[in-house]
């Protein structure tokens, strides 16, 4: 065999090892089971049980705004949609990070929490999967109070919906995306799954 021929079967050997070594992987996003099959979402606006009139509104474009970015999902009408994320905003949590050394009573920077409960329903109404999501900021308190807790809100907000997002499109945190399932049942049978889900037996 000649130099260049043994180059080349050389270069032909590691090429193929490489492809090998890429077999387990695979483009694109890494979806949880529980999603599997869903194409197309819609996010109707969330409901707001907390005290903040227009969190949302925030929340909701939030979120919209993160599955746009991300791209495993296409934003469509519920109509139209393979699945549906309702969603609940929780009262807004705060909590005194730093006060006034003249005045206890005075704070100076606070955490700030949003905290949403979800579920991923089909159009029909019946629940794929549910959750709890949260997004938390710091912020320093300045004499304009409402610039201060507005950008603390949007960040808080811009936080949770990264969070819902990176678990409902590449299984972050995928053990809390159970299917649901009858008290002393831990795995539904695959028919009544596909019951519950009917894009999954296509």
């Amino acid at each position: 065999m000649t130099f260049s021929a043994a180059l080349c079967a050389t270069f032909a050997a590691i090429g193929a090892l490489a492809l090998a070594s890429c077999a387990g992987y695979r483009l694109g996003a890494d979806q949880p089971a529980v999603m599997e099959g869903v194409r197309t979402i819609a996010v109707p606006l969330f409901r707001n049980d907390s005290s903040i009139p227009r969190s949302a509104v925030l929340i909701t474009n939030r979120v919209v705004r993160q599955f746009q970015v991300d791209g495993t999902y296409r934003i469509v009408d519920p109509s139209r949609a393979d699945a549906i994320v309702r969603g609940t905003i929780r009262p807004v949590r705060r909590q005194q990070l730093r006060n006034d050394k003249f005045n206890v009573l005075r704070t100076i920077e606070q955490e700030v929490r949003l905290v949403l409960d979800y579920s991923i329903e089909t159009r029909s109404g019946a629940v794929i999967t549910t959750g709890t999501v949260e997004g938390s900021t710091s912020a320093f308190l300045d004499s304009n109070f409402q610039r201060s807790e507005s950008q603390a809100l949007d960040e808080a907000a811009s936080r949770l919906a990264d969070e819902l997002v990176s678990r409902l499109a590449e299984g972050w945190g995928s053990a809390d995306l159970p299917v649901p399932v009858s008290s002393g049942t831990t795995q539904p049978p695959k028919s009544d799954l596909e019951s519950k889900i009917p894009f999954l037996g296509r």
